[in-house]
């Protein structure tokens, strides 16, 4: 979310849009049998132990009243049975494909303006599963993950208007049905469309669906829905329905009908329209020809479709029973730019309580003012009293922070428009500012990495030339380590930056450059600032410990610095809302061994070598189940890599050899680690679960494969696609090893005189190294980890060597960084 707001609820993640992966082979298979037997054996240990969690329960709220629910549907699942017997007798569910909350306005929009101030609001996230390349949500994509409560597409590389249903009776089909069914079956989240309707139909519910969009969220797993009707006043009473869906879909038709000139798409058995994409390599028009996306509706257009909204939303609230929860999601962009939309809920919650005024958060962002279309359907299941399927990977909709003004309760409202105007307004710009910065994020994160990699690769040459060919003399070795530690700085700078609304200056990325280089130089001075700066490590200390502590502490207390940050990760795309992203990851554990390498150093200086592998081995020890723990970092593979690298470096630091068996040993164990802490999370309430009980539970059911095939495929891709990484990753290391590990204009290496002068330095730095390697092969953010790992550790290396030259006295060329890198005798 915007930097600028800071109330967000404590807080993974889900896969890259990844759409085709290939089956495991046999090896594969046989790794995943022996995967889910072990699994099976840790499971059935924890089992014999207590509970690892218990179900939050939420307080009742002041004040507030509960609507009359209806006994549990026929045949429901135990896991609604005790939510109380607040909950509502119907769920409407509105899908506004396209709605901004820039959109609203308390004269024009009326209506949604007093939906907001009667319950919760949210920016909505529409993660699906678009065509690669496309990021973008197109509606048919948005009204079929909210079928299915998992990321859903079609084969078009475009966009088309939801398909007009074959009416038949009072029902209707969708038509195309099966080929939508089959390519999503085909896909690697395999997506079951039509489970929200299927579930409340086979719990004897009636559904029924007003326009075609609201066929494709409402429809049954055979594609069909048993009421239909084009629009909300003709379905009559809503009172006899358990779900009623209802498409507002004027931005839609302003897009992609009026916008292009076409009419309505229309499905036959040939397959046309959106639902013939999915058979077909068109992008589905009227006519079958493949035709390019519209840009955004002009201005005035817009606004005339969201009045229309408006108006449909108002005739819905007229019909609307008072025993009834109303859920509004803008399910997909409507344009060719992807935006985060809006989430309203009005009535009854899950638990029975009315939705307090102000804010929407769910389990699965753990972003306060943050939902996505996944967890729509969750919410509809458990409103419903329905046992949520597996398959359905969302969370409900909960109460986040209450309204400003609306006090600790938010003061739900018994009818929309009690809510104060004031509180409405700030809820409305609130969540409007979270979109604009997305939006911001999304547009300068690719020139900002660009100009970052551009200059750090100049500066290595500079730096490459002052010390190896002696240009500029002591002068420029002193601006060098100057410029090294804010190098150095940049990574936790970019988190940092998040304090200031730097996505609001007119200019954007001059806005972020200069917050980024300003915070950078600011960690630099205090690196600087101190008796610590005449050490060799001094700096370096410095500036890889407030690199570790901050990503910590802000893990620690919702993972707020890394949303939005160019570093991090963005509501829009929706890969990661909370917990270590992988760049975050790498900035976080290099940082930490290298600050753990300047404290050993010092400590050991002063004869407390003890006490310095004691220190670094808790400090160290807390930095990892950080990460891994599923409050916090919940970072499955982050946890192997890092355990790896910090037990490289305390072996290094106690003096004894790396040797084959400890490493395996090492790595089994972080292995081990990591599948006690999720299976563990797997033992958690559904609800509670993050992706690392998800990813156990998948392993059980032999899915594995599937989700290991596609991460590998994402690491490959992004380290072949991605060359500025790639090039920067590999300047990094030439400098490393072919410049201040080689004899110099100064003499002997840069890097020999370091470990001469520090040599824990050495055991920090392949400590970082090691954990950056494993982190490439276990992640599928790939290159992009030792990329950003070298980012920290290489410039501050730099700044340790520069004065390691300025103390040591000139020498005849040598290299004696073999033999300067241990910190004690070798153990016998």
């Amino acid at each position: 979310m915007g930097p600028a707001r800071g109330r967000r609820t404590p807080h993974r993640n889900d896969p890259e849009h990844a759409r085709r992966t290939p089956a495991p082979g046999a090896l594969g298979a046989a790794a995943v049998r022996a995967a889910r037997l072990a699994l099976l054996l840790v499971t059935a240990a924890l089992l014999a132990l207590p509970g690892t969690a218990t179900a939050a329960t939420p307080a009742a709220l002041p004040g507030t009243a509960t609507a009359a629910g209806l006994p549990p549907l026929p045949g429901a699942g135990t896991a609604g049975a005790s939510a109380g017997d607040g909950r509502p007798a119907r769920v409407v569910v509105v899908g506004v494909p396209g709605l901004l909350w820039s959109d609203l306005d308390p004269v024009r929009t009326p209506n949604l303006w007093r939906l907001t101030g009667s319950g919760g609001a949210a920016s909505l996230s529409t993660r699906a599963n678009p065509p690669k390349g496309r990021g973008f949500i197109c509606p048919v994509e948005g009204w079929l993950t909210a079928s299915a409560g998992q990321r859903a597409g079609t084969s078009a590389p475009g966009c088309s208007p939801p398909p007009v249903p074959q009416v038949s009776g009072e029902g209707a089909g969708v038509p195309g049905w099966a080929q939508l069914v089959a390519f999503n079956a085909d896909t690697s989240y395999k997506p079951v469309l039509g489970q929200l309707g299927q579930l409340v139909t086979d719990a004897g519910g009636r559904v029924a669906a007003a326009g075609p969009g609201a066929a494709l969220g409402a429809a049954d797993k055979s594609g069909k829905v048993a009421k239909y009707a084009e629009t909300v006043e003709r379905l009559g009473e809503l009172t006899p329905y358990r779900l009623v869906v209802v498409e507002a879909g004027d931005l839609t038709r302003a897009w992609l009908e009026d916008g292009s000139g076409s009419g309505t798409a229309t499905g036959t058995d040939g397959g046309t329209g959106a639902a013939g994409d999915a058979a077909g390599d068109t992008a589905g028009t009227g006519d079958g020809t493949d035709r390019d996306v519209p840009a955004a509706p002009a201005d005035e257009v817009r606004r005339e479709a969201v009045a229309g909204i408006d108006r449909q939303v108002g005739a819905v609230l007229d019909r609307l029973p008072p025993d009834s929860t109303l859920l509004l999601g803008g399910l997909s962009d409507a344009s060719d730019v992807a935006h985060l939309h809006v989430a309203i809920a009005s009535g009854p919650s899950p638990d029975g309580s009315p939705y307090p005024r102000g804010y929407l958060t769910a389990a699965s962002t753990r972003q306060n003012g943050l939902v996505t279309t996944t967890d729509l359907t969750a919410t509809a299941i458990a409103l419903l009293g329905l046992e949520t399927p597996k398959t359905v990977v969302g969370r409900p909709w909960t109460g986040g922070d209450p309204a400003p003004g609306a006090g600790a309760s938010g003061g739900a409202a018994d009818t929309p428009g009690d809510a104060p105007g004031d509180a409405t307004a700030a809820v409305v710009a609130d969540l409007a500012r979270e979109n604009l910065a997305s939006r911001v994020v999304n547009r300068v994160r690719g020139p900002f990495f660009g100009g970052f990699v551009a200059v750090q690769i100049l500066f290595y040459l500079l730096a490459a030339a002052a010390i190896r060919r002696g240009w500029g003399g002591a002068r420029a070795l002193t601006a060098v380590r100057a410029v090294a530690a804010v190098s150095g700085s940049i990574a936790v700078a970019t988190f940092l930056a998040q304090l200031v609304p730097w996505w609001a200056f007119p200019v954007p990325m001059a806005g972020v450059v200069l917050t980024i280089l300003g915070i950078a130089c600011a960690v630099a001075a205090l690196a600087f600032a101190g008796p610590w700066r005449s050490h060799v490590l001094g700096p370096l200390a410095v500036v890889a410990g407030i690199t570790s502590l901050t990503l910590l502490a802000d893990v620690m207390t919702g993972s707020t610095l890394q949303v939005n940050a160019v570093t991090g990760y963005e509501p829009v795309a929706g890969g990661r809302f909370y917990g270590f992203g992988n760049i975050a990851f790498a900035v976080y554990s290099a940082g930490t061994i290298l600050a753990l390498a300047g404290i050993a150093q010092w400590l050991t200086s002063r004869g407390r070598r003890g006490l310095a592998l004691a220190v670094c081995a808790l400090y160290g020890g807390l930095a990892v189940f950080a990460d891994g723990w599923p409050g916090w970092g919940a970072d499955f593979g982050g946890v192997p890599a890092f355990l790896t690298g910090l037990a490289v470096f305390l072996i290094l630091l106690s003096g004894r050899r790396v040797s084959a068996v400890r490493l395996g040993l090492v790595g089994l164990a972080g292995i081990g680690l990591i599948t006690a802490i999720a299976v563990a999370d797997r033992l958690r309430p559904a609800g509670q679960r993050t992706h690392l009980g998800a990813f156990v539970q998948q392993v059980l059911d032999g899915e594995a494969g599937t989700v290991i095939a596609r991460k590998f495929t994402a690491m490959v891709g992004v380290t072949v696609g991605n060359w500025s990484l790639t090039l920067l990753t590999l300047v990094a290391l030439a400098f490393l090893f072919l410049v201040l590990d080689r004899p110099s204009r100064w003499g002997a290496p840069a890097l020999g005189r370091a470990y001469a002068l520090a040599p824990a330095l050495r055991a920090g730095l392949i400590g970082a190294l090691t954990c950056a390697l494993i982190g490439f092969l276990m992640n599928d953010s790939g290159i992009a980890i030792p990329a950003m790992a070298l980012t920290v550790a290489v410039p501050l290396t730099l700044a340790a060597c520069v004065r390691a030259l300025r103390l040591a006295p000139p020498t005849t060329a040598e290299r004696p960084s073999e033999q300067a890198g241990t910190t004690a005798p070798p153990a016998a």
